[in-house]
């Protein structure tokens, strides 16, 4: 099945803080999965934002507007499995996929429609996870103009038995139906949702912290929580394949905060020392949303961002 425009979202974008004349999409995928993509136009041009594990297009509603601020669109994709793109599981808070290289259907499902929203050079901005699978399609050979990736997922600092063991547990439970369960430690409840502010590894802005949770508590449906054995093993998987494949020839701004806590500063940094033409920023004491860090990282990160992009694209600053 080809990739295909379909209807409008019935549940439109709500007051996200992004700009007006933004609207959503729902995408069918290769596979024939339900998937949603936001646009908002843009007369510079079109930025494409994929986000992490557990997002949604609404939580980037103030990137967008920045965006816009300096005369870009932006297109936001809903992985599978979470937002409101179509559910993988029974449990619909089960961050769940059957592989990992299933994102790469969405993506290119995004990108055949971003040929016609959209049209021209299509830079990307990713997060997290969605720096995992933005890496998996550069080294397969998508070539943006240039990436900015905060925080990218290439690694998690977890010890290698536990590692192991998910990777293990994963194989033994799947041919019974059984790795469609939580990680153990996690559950539906997991993440963001009952996350405090105090002590959380997100963001150190309150304001931030208080408007993503404000979005899931007036938008349940949004929200997923831990990941599956499957979704796990198959991350874990993917990252250390990942690691061995040679970096691609795109420009690219890596991100990554001095308090990192959920992804690994040490896989970040040994691609970044093998990326020619990335320029890896630290900044120092920031958690690991940067696009929701406070004020002067987020700035800072976004500015340099916008910086790559214009030199990228030949389009003056």
């Amino acid at each position: 099945m080809s990739p295909s425009l379909a209807e409008p979202a019935p549940a439109p974008l709500f007051d996200c803080d992004a700009p007006g004349g933004g609207r959503a999409l729902w995408l069918r995928a290769g596979d024939g999965v339900r998937i949603r993509l936001a646009f908002w136009p843009g007369a510079r041009g079109h930025v494409l934002i994929l986000p992490g594990r557990s997002e949604w297009i609404e939580k980037y509603g103030l990137v967008v507007a920045a965006l816009a601020g300096a005369g870009w669109g932006a297109l936001v994709l809903d992985w599978r499995g979470q937002g409101l793109s179509e559910r993988l599981a029974p449990d619909p808070r089960l961050g769940h996929v059957a592989r990992f290289t299933d994102y790469q259907i969405d993506l290119h499902a995004a990108l055949e429609v971003a040929v016609k929203l959209a049209p021209g050079p299509l830079p990307v901005i990713a997060h997290s996870m969605g720096g995992c699978i933005l890496l998996r399609a550069l080294v397969e050979g998508l070539r943006p103009p240039a990436v900015a990736i905060s925080a990218p997922m290439w690694g998690l600092d977890q010890p290698f038995g536990l590692r192991a063991g998910l990777r293990a547990g994963a194989a033994l439970t799947g041919p019974f139906g059984r790795d469609a369960a939580y990680v153990p430690t996690t559950g539906p409840d997991y993440g963001l949702i009952t996350t405090e502010f105090d002590g959380n590894s997100l963001t150190r802005d309150r304001a931030q912290f208080d408007r993503m949770k404000a979005q899931l508590g007036a938008h349940p449906e949004l929200a997923i929580g831990g990941p599956s054995l499957r979704w796990m093993a198959a991350a874990l998987v993917e990252m250390r394949a990942l690691s061995r494949l040679p970096s691609p020839p795109v420009p690219a701004l890596i991100g990554l905060g001095g308090n990192e806590r959920i992804v690994s500063p040490r896989a970040i940094r040994a691609r970044a020392a093998i990326w020619p033409g990335a320029e890896l920023v630290d900044y120092p004491g920031a958690e690991h949303e940067l696009l929701m860090e406070v004020p002067d990282v987020l700035d800072d990160f976004l500015q340099r961002t916008l910086a790559l992009f214009a030199r990228a694209g030949g389009t003056a600053a």
